[in-house]
């Protein structure tokens, strides 16, 4: 017997995200969120020998690029999200004050 595709839904969870612009200002901001956790960003040299912003996600580390979202999940690991999937995702729930 063939097993086949069963469909789910998302379940509502609120999110804590923040856009990266690739300053040096948004970099540290982005660091300074994520230190401590399982999932850190930090400054490495990417595959064209300029630094750049990285998370060692669960799955092994990602670059985040200006204007990618670094988003916060249930579990307080972090990981980087295109703006395009971050904005078909998620709405407003909050701004910061």
């Amino acid at each position: 017997m063939t097993q086949s595709p069963i469909s789910y839904r998302k379940k509502p969870v609120v999110i804590r995200a923040m856009q990266a612009t690739g300053t040096p200002d948004s970099n540290r901001a982005i660091i300074d969120w994520t230190r401590g956790s399982k999932t850190p960003a930090s400054m490495d040299l990417n595959p064209f020998g300029e630094w750049q912003l990285s998370i060692a996600t669960l799955e092994g580390s990602h670059w985040v690029g200006p204007d990618d979202f670094v988003i916060e999940g249930v579990a307080g690991e972090f990981y980087p999200c295109k703006p395009e999937i971050f904005y078909q995702t998620y709405d407003v729930v909050e701004r910061a004050a």
